[in-house]
């Protein structure tokens, strides 16, 4: 446990100082009793079991005061509670192999349908925001609190040629830090050596990118935000998706992967052309291992249900440093209110 505000705790010094004035008082009123009463009375007021209740009102108020000034010190613990982050990005393969049929009735029907039931199922506090990419990455609908503006963005996905799942991992680190800088079109995104390597335009060049001077900090430790990645896993265009990953965990953030489709996949053609869609469960993987997260299979939309479900109340227990004043704060109250009891109870009077 740590304290907030530790030079409050010189307050603790009232504790032996207290003590001290409450063994004057008995002692001043055994004297006054000695003075003033027969000695048969004295002994019979100072019973074993008499002398010991009289203490444990004032005992009890001790331990009160005691809880107070600890609770003035805001004292802090790392502690495991039902927590939810404050905004969950769903990034969504919008490329065109999301139309293949292997999942029914479609990919892409599937993982709307899987989202829409996600976002029913999070609380209202949490806000939500849908990230779409392709061969190039869109914020669709920005973090919001409205479910039916979450709800209609999921609507207004469109299919289009390319993947490229590093830039919808950077696009969602995007709308959680703003000041990052990185160049979509490279292969290394990373701020400051992505535009040495390509002539690449950046997804925000008014900013001065930051992030390349922050220092990292452990994966996974980003409590605020979680990224939900749902797609095939075949990328064809954009930034390296590993290295965009590891941006992600250079950042604290997880990011879940969802693989839809099946690894036998499904022949897709157009305009004289074909090409297998599969799925690529290794690179999905990787992405999540890299970030601390986790990644789930969907074979059916059945399943994709279930995993957006699994996926809702894996993010809803954490380990963070929580101010527990309240804690104390209460402790000392009860005991206050208990010690006043009792002596009514015991002498009628509160000592």
């Amino acid at each position: 446990m740590t304290l907030l505000w530790p030079e409050m705790l010189w307050l603790s010094l009232a504790v032996p100082v207290i003590i001290v004035a409450y063994l004057l008082v008995l002692r001043r009123k055994k004297k006054i009793a000695l003075r003033y009463a027969s000695l048969s009375m004295v002994q019979e007021a100072m019973r074993a079991s008499r002398r010991l209740r009289r203490h444990i009102p004032p005992l009890i108020f001790l331990l009160a005061l005691i809880s107070m000034f600890i609770a003035i010190s805001r004292p802090a613990a790392v502690v495991t509670l039902p927590y939810q982050y404050e905004t969950v990005i769903l990034a969504i393969d919008a490329s065109g192999s999301m139309r293949a049929a292997d999942v029914s009735p479609t990919r892409i029907a599937a993982a709307q349908a899987a989202a829409r039931s996600f976002v029913a199922d999070q609380p209202r506090s949490t806000r939500l925001a849908v990230v779409s990419f392709a061969a190039t990455a869109s914020v669709v609908q920005p973090p919001t609190l409205n479910r039916e503006d979450v709800l209609a963005a999921l609507d207004r996905i469109q299919l289009q040629r390319g993947t490229a799942i590093g830039s919808g991992i950077l696009v969602s680190l995007k709308i959680l830090f703003p000041d990052l800088e990185f160049d979509l079109r490279s292969s290394n995104p990373r701020p400051g050596g992505a535009r040495e390597a390509s002539r690449g335009t950046s997804i925000d060049a008014s900013v001065k990118g930051q992030a390349a001077d922050s220092k990292p900090v452990p994966p996974g430790s980003y409590a605020s935000a979680a990224i939900i990645l749902l797609t095939d896993g075949q990328t064809t265009a954009g930034p390296d998706p590993i290295e965009a990953s590891k941006m992600a965990a250079e950042r604290g953030v997880r990011v879940f992967t969802v693989g839809i489709g099946t690894v036998s996949g499904e022949i897709l053609g157009a305009e004289g052309w074909s090409m297998r869609v599969r799925l690529d469960e290794e690179a999905l993987k990787t992405i999540a291992n890299v970030t601390k997260a986790e990644y789930f299979y969907a074979g059916t939309a059945t399943d994709l249900t279930k995993i957006y479900k699994a996926l809702n109340s894996r993010l809803v227990l954490e380990k963070k440093a929580t101010e527990v004043t309240a804690l104390f704060a209460a402790a000392g109250a009860v005991f206050a209110l208990l010690s006043g009891l009792l002596s009514l109870l015991w002498f009628n009077r509160i000592l």
